[in-house]
Formats: C-alpha cells, structure tokens, sequence
C-alpha cells in the first residue's frame, strides 16, 4: 500500500473492526492500487478512496410477515448501495440466514468494480435479509417477498437501483418481489433482472455466471496455449452457477467430478455427464434436496458429510470455486496443485482466502479473481436491463455472443491493466486497477 492507502485502509478498520468480510475485500482492493494513487495525485485531492469505502446509502428495515400456520415472524432486511458513479446501483438480494451488514458490504464494494469491469453502466449496490426460504412453501415465500418490498419499492426504480437475484432468490422469489413493486407503483418497468421470460426476463441469464466463469477461464488457458477441451475439473456448489459450469465445461470437451452444498461433497471419478447433471438440476431445482442423494443413485460417486470437495479429488487440472465465500483455504489449494491443478477461476464471491491467494500467485497458478471471471451474471442483468428498457428481446444466441463478447474484453481489460502498472499476468491486480480507474474517474468528473 501507498501512504494513502494504508491512512484509509487503517481508518476503515479502525470503523469496522467486526466486519471481518468487508476488511478483506476493501484490502485486497486498496494492496493493488498503490502504483496507480502514486501516478494520480487527484485521486487523493478527490477524496476518492475515502468516498469509495463508505455505501452512498444504506437502509436497513424489519420485515414482519404472517406464515402459514398463522405465527408472524419478523426478519431483518437490507440494501446497501454503495456507488453511483457509472449508473444506477446493481447487484444482487440473499436471502440466507448468514446475511449481515458485513457480508453485504462486501458484496456491494466488491460490485462497484465488478459491474465496472464488464463496461456496462451500472453502479454497485448489495441487499438481502437473514430469511431462509430452504423448505418453506410458496405461500410462506410469497408473504415474506411481499412485505420486504413493501419498504424496499422506496428504495429502487429502472433508474435509481435495479436489484437481481442470488443465493436463496430464483425467479420464484424474484417473482413474488415484482408483483409487488408492479402493484404498489402501478408500473410495469425493469425493476429487477432475473425475471422469467414471459414477462421481462433474459435468454441465457440463468445460465450467464456459470457459462461466464467458463468463458473467463478458457481466455486463461489460451494465454498459455491450452483449452478447457480435455481438462479435468473440480466444481463447488451444486445451484445455479455450479450447475452451469458443469455443463458449459461438458460442451466445450472438459470433465467435471466434483459438486457440493452444505450437507457435504460428492467426488464421481467417472464424471458428471449430461444424464448425471439432469438428475442434479431436478435434485436441486425442483426437490431442493441434498447432494448426499447423487451418490446413492450414482456408484461411481462418493460422498463425503460435511466436507467440501478440494481434498477429494485424485487427479485435477481446474478448480471452479463456486458456493460461497472463503471456501478454498491454503491447505485445499496446496492439495490441488499436487494434484496437477494449474487453473482456479471463481465463480463465487471471493471463495478464496487471501492465504490462498497468495499462495496461487506465488506458484504460477493462474487465478481468475470473482470480480473478473463471475461478472458474467451482471453483465446479464446489464443486457436485461436494456432489453427492458428497448421493450424488446434478443435471441439466446444473441445474448451468449454478447456473453462471450463481455468476458473476453474483461479479460483483455485485466491483462493491460495488470501489465500497465507492473502486474505482469497478475488478474487479481489487474481487475482491481481496471475497475478502480472507470469509477474513480467518473467520481473526479462529477464533482463532489
């Protein structure tokens, strides 16, 4: 860290001290932009470290509902909207019991680059609630989606901050949250991405994280003469984004063998095929069960309670982190490279942790941070924005070029940046740096 840096990293931690999640992405963020504050003293005349780390706005509110058995049940609610600078606030709602301020803060400061990264006008912005909605009824779902928009509708708009999904919120939930807003603002407008294709949604979105993070990783590959055809990868994770990488790795000639939730891990030597993927999409989506389930019906599978899936694998060339945060640690991705693995993209928000990081860029592994290779789920929202916007839809086709078209530019955009400012082939830093400039640029343009 420069002089700067350092002063506002200390004072975010001197704030922040319990918000463990949030330090370490403001951290990481801050290590990487020393060669650029020491370039561009405006930054510091601007404030703009200072004006970055701290959420232009944060609401939180109670959200009471009555569930079905008639006991009224009262959760926590949250949007932290962090920057503006580019466009409208973007990113995604959780609803899971672990939400917190400091995760969501995390999330909203790491959305500021990522939504910069893909070029797109938009701004980054986190929210959510501790609700669980695992093994609850639709009606449950409904009445808890129903109350929390009806003090969220103040809060967003097609032009002020356009929430998506994330964990715990599919388009069942996304739904339940439109209605609402449609009736309480009598407007049919792009409120919220994620939205089913009869009434606003997006071809290819669901599939736009997964099929992404694949595409991120294949401009990796290549940097080094090598394909995702043929290679052998562990997966995290068994939802959305999981499910999507596994199949985007089978269309393009790889191997998936692993897949995890938060019962335990499966690791199928055989790989996970067309058929075996089918019955996780039906496992997941429709029954919500348990991962435990695939190795009962597969035999070539073991499954492994409580574990995460890193230390299963007998052989690997690729890791695809794809559950949750810090769920790659230094002893999983020292275990990996022993095992041949020589490729991590994340698909998940920061799933690695710092040690094991470092650790990956010390050891020639090439390493796609999440700001980077998973922004293809808001490039997405992005590309539904507009669509909403033009009252018209593009083809799959369409949409998957535009995809791929994203993530190879973001990609480029790692790279030169990374090179410009002395990170030779370091994505971490140059994602960062990429990021930081669009913004930090736009903040000096508008004035304080």
């Amino acid at each position: 860290m420069n002089a700067y840096g350092k002063r506002i990293y200390e004072d975010v931690v001197a704030k922040n001290q319990d918000q463990i999640e949030f330090l370490q992405a403001v951290k990481e963020v801050i290590d990487c932009l020393g060669p650029v504050l020491d370039k561009n003293a405006r930054y510091e005349q601007h404030a703009i470290l200072e004006r970055l780390v701290i959420p232009e706005r944060i609401i939180i509110f109670q959200v009471p509902w009555i569930a079905q058995d008639g006991k009224v049940v009262v959760n926590k609610g949250y949007r932290v909207q962090f920057n503006s600078a580019i466009g409208p606030y973007k990113g995604g709602l959780r609803f899971h019991p672990s939400v917190n301020l400091s995760i969501l803060k995390f999330l909203g400061f790491e959305q500021i680059f990522k939504n910069s990264l893909t070029t797109l006008p938009m701004g980054g912005a986190k929210g959510g609630s501790n609700f669980d909605p695992k093994g609850l009824s639709d009606i449950d779902v409904m009445r808890f989606c129903q109350s929390f928009m009806r003090e969220l509708y103040r809060h967003v708009g097609p032009d002020c901050d356009v929430p998506a999904g994330d964990i715990g919120v599919g388009s069942r939930e996304i739904g339940y949250l439109f209605g609402q807003y449609k009736r309480i603002v009598n407007a049919h407008e792009g409120v919220l991405t994620g939205k089913n294709m009869n009434w606003g949604g997006s071809l290819i979105r669901p599939q736009a994280t997964g099929f992404g993070n694949v595409y991120f990783t294949r401009e990796m590959l290549h940097t080094r003469g090598e394909d995702v055809a043929g290679k052998i990868a562990a997966v995290s994770g068994s939802g959305n984004v999981a499910q999507y990488t596994v199949k985007k790795i089978l269309e393009l000639g790889g191997k998936v063998v692993t897949l995890s939730d938060s019962s335990g891990a499966i690791y199928d030597p055989d790989g996970i095929d067309d058929e075996k993927l089918e019955f996780v999409m039906e496992l997941k989506n429709v029954r919500r069960g348990r991962i435990g389930e695939y190795a009962e019906k597969f035999k070539s599978a073991v499954y492994a309670a409580d574990q995460k899936p890193w230390q299963m694998v007998d052989k690997v060339d690729i890791a695809l982190p794809s559950a949750t945060q810090n769920e790659l640690d230094l002893d999983d991705i020292k275990y990996l490279i022993t095992k041949g693995c020589t490729c991590v993209s994340e698909g998940a928000n920061m799933p690695s942790t710092p040690e094991a990081v470092e650790y990956m860029l010390a050891n020639d592994v090439l390493f796609g941070p999440a700001k980077a290779a998973n922004a293809g789920g808001v490039a997405t929202s992005g590309l539904e924005m507009s669509q909403n916007s033009l009252r018209m839809s593009w083809t799959a086709e369409e949409v998957d070029q535009k995809l791929q078209r994203i993530m190879t530019n973001i990609h480029k955009s790692c790279i030169e940046a990374a090179n410009a400012y002395g990170f030779k082939g370091n994505y971490v830093a140059g994602a960062n740096i990429a990021g930081f400039l669009k913004v930090a640029d736009a903040m000096v343009d508008q004035g304080i």
